[in-house]
């Protein structure tokens, strides 16, 4: 608590996750990394789990975390970095699944079993092993305590023609996976949800927008032109921020009684209809 001017008493901001221990899967950059931070923020112990080794150590230098490399289409890699946090802090609360690839775009006339197969490989065998082996480990060392699982999914799981035909697939199968475990593991008082962020500026999404549209589009520009045509309110684009603020409710005590969901973070865009289907073209 710190003295304003006047005298009176000014109340620290509420820290939402002090204590709490978390795994974030594809936290060394974009919404992982924001959401890194902010959970280091609110007062919890993060490891971070990716393949980009250089910046996932110096962010977790940077909020006093653990890093380790991760690639969550291998099972063992993604047992190994859950087992980093109860190494180091005996627990496990928190999984944020959150890695995940887009890969070519095409039409289904012309698509490849291989690339499928690739995707799958990561977006969503990745999720399987993150739920998987976090539950084990909240299952054992949070008796009585439960957990939070949170998966990223998409817009794209919930409207047609805003992605590949892969990545849409692994999208939507995220949160029909969320749902099934979080009926199972809810007897553990662990929860399961999803966030399905849309337009948010991520490497991944201004990549995509320098194909399509303008090969040096910076990632303010992407927000503008979401915010313009993809968002209704206002002409306000999302960010990773925005998303981290969502993952951070879903893995907090506030969300406590909200399992099996998916929060859409999308400035209204699912609910309306758009013109922005790009992506069916080779």
């Amino acid at each position: 608590m710190t003295l304003l001017e006047d005298g009176g008493a000014k109340k620290e901001p509420l820290k939402r996750l002090v204590g709490k221990v978390a795994v974030i899967t594809g936290g060394a950059r974009g919404i992982g990394a924001a959401t890194a931070k902010l959970f280091a923020e609110h007062g919890a112990y993060v490891v971070i789990a990716d393949v980009l080794d250089e910046l996932g150590t110096a962010l977790a230098d940077e909020i006093g975390g653990r890093y380790i490399h991760c690639d969550v289409s291998k099972e063992h890699d993604v047992e190994s970095a859950v087992q980093v946090a109860v190494n180091w802090k005996g627990k496990l609360d928190i999984m944020f699944n959150n890695a995940g690839i887009s890969g070519p775009v095409g039409s289904i006339l012309n698509l490849k079993m291989e690339t499928v197969k690739a995707i799958l490989a990561i977006n969503l065998n990745g999720m399987i092993f993150g739920i998987k082996h976090a539950a084990r480990a909240m299952i054992k060392g949070n008796i009585g305590r439960g957990g939070s699982i949170i998966c990223s999914s998409s817009s794209a799981a919930l409207m047609g023609g805003l992605a590949s035909h892969p990545y849409t697939l692994s999208k939507e199968a995220i949160i029909g996976l969320a749902r099934s475990t979080a009926c199972e593991l809810g007897e553990y008082g662990i929860r399961v949800n999803c966030v399905s962020p849309h337009g948010v500026p991520t490497e991944m999404l201004v990549s995509a927008f320098r194909k399509f549209l303008k090969n040096n589009i910076t990632p303010g520009e992407v927000n503008q032109v979401v915010g313009e045509k993809g968002s209704f309110l206002n002409g306000r684009g999302g960010t990773v921020e925005d998303v981290a603020q969502a993952v951070l409710f879903l893995a907090s005590d506030d969300a406590g009684f909200i399992t099996g969901h998916n929060l859409v973070i999308d400035g209204g865009f699912t609910s309306c209809c758009s013109s922005m289907s790009f992506i069916y073209h080779d």
